[in-house]
């Protein structure tokens, strides 16, 4: 029973605030939880108000049509309803992908989103990883050469490093590549890179002229709305048909619709919370360069700072109540820090000070 779930790794959140409670006695309103890139901002107060409104109707299915989201979404993007599927997360619409095409390769960058291997271990799947930890397409394009993957990631911007490629060397890359084989970019932080740098913007109507490209969002990071699990995937109404036959019905909650609904009116809200992402995240480039530490550059809303006996660090921060990633389980000493509020940020900076 469960053996080919023998050699599968389950996915490593980020802890907790409820698990340090436990462990170190914090008061829960003592701690910062800079682990999980979360938005430390939230939903807008309009979305909030919106749920509380209609809490009363939990009992209710949601529109499985997603007919107003999808409407939303398509003026957004400028696409059409049909090349639209929503997920419960836009990990659960990868899911969908990697259940329908059941590859025998995938290849994907030597660091990135963990569940790209987990979903394809699930149904056997060989990884295949570039030398590179970052997004480097030449090494991309020699190993799918090689090996010749029927689905290959690639996280624009990327999770857990930070760095992003350039959208035209994306698509130079996706037009050397053969229809057979499918191109998933996965765009979870496609709003701050786009506020950083226009280069770095990938426009899913774009990839809609491409029989073997699915372009995945979510509303879990810029939105604020990481609880709610509402994620999407855009493509050609071929791709999108065919994943429809592996959707649930009413996979995500009649709540979280109608807070994916009502986040796509407050972009003013959503802009200021990347706005002050950037300001802040300059706290930690300063930091960096004050210590002598290497970090990456970072186009999302976390930044990895190079740091020795990382894992030590990171365990004295949750005594003090402060959560961040320790990214030696990816071989190298370094912390993964969610920009947070400015309190939370000079926190962290401060407590960094005293005990590295």
């Amino acid at each position: 029973m469960f053996e080919k779930l023998k050699n599968l790794k389950t996915y490593e959140a980020g802890k907790p605030i409820e698990l340090v409670v436990r462990e170190y006695g914090i008061n829960p309103k003592d701690i910062i939880k800079l682990a999980s890139n979360e938005n430390p901002y939230g939903p807008a107060p309009k979305v909030i108000e919106e749920v509380k409104e209609n809490a009363k109707f939990m009992h209710r299915y949601p529109d499985d049509s997603f007919y107003e989201l999808k409407g939303k979404l398509s003026t957004l993007f400028g696409v059409e309803d049909k090349n639209i599927i929503i997920g419960a997360g836009s990990d659960q619409v990868i899911e969908f992908v990697v259940h329908g095409i059941m590859p025998k390769k995938i290849l994907r960058a030597g660091i990135t989103f963990a569940m790209y291997d987990i979903y394809s271990k699930q149904v056997g799947s060989e990884i295949i990883k570039t030398k590179s930890n970052t997004h480097n397409l030449d090494e991309f394009y020699e190993e799918y050469k090689k090996y010749k993957p029927e689905i290959i990631f690639l996280c624009i911007p990327n999770n857990p490093l930070g760095e992003c490629v350039d959208s035209r060397d994306v698509f130079e890359f996706i037009e050397k590549i053969d229809e057979n084989t499918m191109i998933l970019i996965d765009g979870a932080y496609q709003e701050f890179a786009k506020y950083k740098d226009k280069n770095k913007e990938i426009k899913p109507k774009d990839i809609l002229k491409y029989k073997n490209v699915i372009y995945t969002g979510t509303f879990s990071k810029a939105y604020g709305l990481g609880g709610m699990r509402v994620g999407y995937g855009i493509a050609n109404d071929f791709i999108v048909k065919n994943l429809h036959k592996l959707r649930p019905p009413f996979n995500i909650t009649t709540l979280s619709l109608l807070a994916a609904i009502r986040a796509l009116d407050e972009q003013d809200w959503v802009n200021m919370g990347i706005e002050n992402n950037f300001k802040e995240m300059q706290k930690y480039i300063d930091f960096a360069k004050e210590k002598n530490l290497d970090y990456i550059e970072s186009f999302t809303n976390f930044i990895v700072l190079y740091i020795k006996n990382s894992t030590k660090i990171a365990n004295e921060l949750l005594k003090r109540g402060i959560i961040v990633r320790d990214m030696a389980g990816y071989g190298f000493d370094a912390l993964r820090v969610t920009i947070g509020k400015p309190q939370e940020n000079d926190k962290l900076i401060k407590t960094l000070r005293e005990i590295s």
